[in-house]
């Protein structure tokens, strides 16, 4: 019994030197589950995520990203947006005036840093789906919502640079 339990030891020891700094640690405790690697094909998808894939234009058999680079790409993208909606609200309406600086710089402002807060949503969603990533569906939404209100901030500043 005591030799069954040593040569079990070993096994794990020599597995965990020949895997990594990282797998030393957690390969010895106990119900020890690697993750799916990060960087493999996907295994499984619905015809939703395949359709939604497609319309993203994320090939399957591309390397998958980690999740933590959607992560940081997502805290960037919602920064950008947050960024745009303090200049909209906040700062050209009520500092701009008090500094001098007329409404009219507002749409000149808000049509660029829109642009690129809708570029960074739409690069974040596709970080989140080719990550894998569990809540993929969910953020797909809140982007898609939050690129609908830029949209629409954008089109009426078009129309406010046009009258």
């Amino acid at each position: 019994m005591a030799t069954a339990a040593t040569a079990a030891t070993a096994a794990t020891a020599a597995t965990a030197a020949t895997a990594g700094p990282a797998a030393r640690v957690t390969a010895a405790a106990p119900g020890y589950c690697p993750a799916p690697p990060a960087t493999g094909p996907l295994v499984h998808t619905s015809p939703a995520d395949l359709r939604m894939r497609r319309l993203l234009r994320l090939p399957l058999d591309a390397p998958r990203a980690t999740e933590a680079s959607a992560r940081s790409l997502v805290e960037r993208s919602l920064l950008i947006s947050m960024v745009r909606c303090l200049l909209t609200y906040i700062i050209l309406p009520f500092v701009a005036p008090l500094l001098g600086v007329g409404l009219g710089v507002a749409p000149l402002i808000g049509i660029p840093v829109g642009l690129v807060a809708i570029v960074a949503n739409v690069a974040s969603i596709r970080r989140f789906w080719r990550a894998d990533h569990r809540y993929r569906w969910h953020y797909t939404a809140l982007a898609s919502v939050i690129i609908t209100m830029l949209t629409w901030l954008i089109v009426v500043d078009v129309i406010d640079l046009l009258r």
